[in-house]
C-alpha cells in the first residue's frame, strides 16, 4: 500500500513540474502565432537568385 502512496506522489509531481513549464511557456509567448504556421505552407516564398 505504500507503494501505491509513494507513486501517487510522484505522478502528481510530474503533472505540477509538466503544469508549470506549460504556465511558462504560456506566459513566455510560445503560443502566440497560432494563425500563420497553418497557412505558410499556402504561400510561396521568393527565392533569392543571388548565389546563381
Amino acid at each position: 500500500m505504500s507503494v501505491i502512496i509513494l507513486l501517487l506522489g510522484a505522478s502528481l509531481a510530474v503533472a505540477a513540474g509538466f503544469l508549470a513549464a506549460f504556465i511558462w511557456s504560456v506566459k513566455n509567448g510560445q503560443f502566440e502565432d497560432d494563425f500563420s504556421p497553418a497557412h505558410r505552407i499556402l504561400f510561396e516564398e521568393k527565392k533569392d537568385n543571388t548565389n546563381e
